[in-house]
């Protein structure tokens, strides 16, 4: 914090008015960043047809159309505003992240638009392409052995170099404005207002940080609507544990093979009470699902996608079940393109001993005949 000269009436001492140098870079970098945001903030909600899914409609929010290809797109921009709105991002300001990729691409983006240098803190197991990308943007990446160790070492860093610790997983529910501003929330509901059934029965979200699931919970309770809201975990991560149990103190020791969602500890972001139901789905079934979803919409998606269309799937067999029609909407996080050596490469997936082929089987004649048989049941 910069010290500011001591006025004092009683014995005549006025300093001077500060320069306005800093106001000015401030109100440039914000005007950047509305520029940014009236470009890029909506993003298209498709709706792919599944023969077998008679009376559910599907859609998938595409935010892999943003600049910089993620979900994080949105979180990026609003932690950059977010610190300069509260002063602690000036000009020249070292922006610092713990990040598995996906945010750190797209804050090194925005810390490249302002001209502030950037850090990225992330494990050794992050894909070579999102490295690719932060250093493209200019930014600088720092390798750690596990995932734990991400926030202490960002932390450090951003001590060392005077600059800014931007903390996606204690800010992200703080940041974003939940109550609108074309948040993603309200950019679904909104274009959902023309379709056939306009209040999703559900909205099927991972978490990350529990920045996204905590702005849709928010908003659908502001909103006060009848949609609920499911969120999606994965193996070796400590959110749906923390959902059953009610503990925030429960840690995971091994790091989640899905890159950008799933934690070894409970974020702050992560809000549990806007929850209303959470499954736990296997890595196995989380690949196959993005495997085949990006079969049918013939395009690559990434594996934090799979994991949403595997848990929408889930939802949409209880409401076939259940006799019920109606809308379920999902997100697609990411474009598969950052993912060609791990989840597209059966190398990988053998090497990780995983078997896609009874997940694939099942997901498949879910889609095309409408009935789920799953090797065995998510939690």
């Amino acid at each position: 914090m910069t010290s500011r000269p001591f006025a004092s009436l009683s014995t005549g001492q006025f300093p001077p008015l500060p320069d306005t140098m800093q106001d000015e870079w401030q109100r440039k970098a914000i005007t950047i960043l509305q520029g940014d945001a009236r470009r890029s903030a909506d993003t298209h909600l498709i709706k792919p047809s599944f023969p077998g899914l008679e009376g559910i409609s599907i859609y998938l929010k595409d935010e892999s159309t943003h600049p910089t290809g993620s979900l994080k797109h949105r979180l990026a921009r609003s932690l950059v505003l977010y610190g300069i709105c509260n002063g602690k991002i000036r000009q020249g300001t070292t922006l610092v992240e713990a990040s598995s990729g996906s945010t750190a691409v797209s804050e090194a983006y925005f810390a490249d638009l302002l001209g502030l240098p950037f850090i990225a803190v992330m494990p050794h197991s992050t894909s070579r392409q999102k490295v690719v990308e932060i250093e493209q943007c200019g930014g600088k990446c720092y390798f750690v052995d596990s995932a734990a160790m991400v926030y202490d070492t960002a932390q450090r860093i951003a001590l060392e170099t005077g600059g800014h610790y931007l903390d996606q997983f204690t800010n992200a529910e703080r940041a974003t404005d939940w109550r609108g501003n074309n948040n993603i929330a309200e950019s679904i509901f909104q274009q959902m207002e023309g379709e056939e059934f306009p209040v999703p029965d559900w909205v099927v979200m991972s978490a990350g940080t529990g920045g996204t699931s905590a702005t849709i919970g928010r908003y659908i309770r502001y909103r006060n609507l009848s949609t609920r809201l499911c969120v999606v975990d994965v193996e070796n991560s400590a959110f749906y544990d923390c959902f059953v149990s009610g503990d925030r103190d429960v840690t995971c020791s091994q790091g989640s093979r899905i890159e950008g969602i799933g934690r070894p500890r409970v974020e702050p972001s992560f809000l549990p009470d806007v929850i209303d139901h959470m499954i736990r789905v296997p890595d196995a079934a989380s690949i196959a699902a993005m495997r085949i979803l990006s079969d049918r919409i013939f395009r690559r998606v990434g594996g934090s996608t799979g994991t949403n269309f595997f848990g929408l799937c889930w939802i949409a067999s209880k409401m076939i079940e259940a006799g019920q029609a109606g809308s379920l909407v999902s997100i697609i996080c990411d474009s598969g393109g950052r993912y060609g050596d791990t989840y597209y490469s059966e190398d990988w997936v053998a090497s990780q001993g995983l078997d896609l082929a009874p997940w694939t089987d099942a997901l498949e004649r879910f889609l095309n005949t409408g009935k789920l048989e799953l090797p065995r049941r998510p939690s």
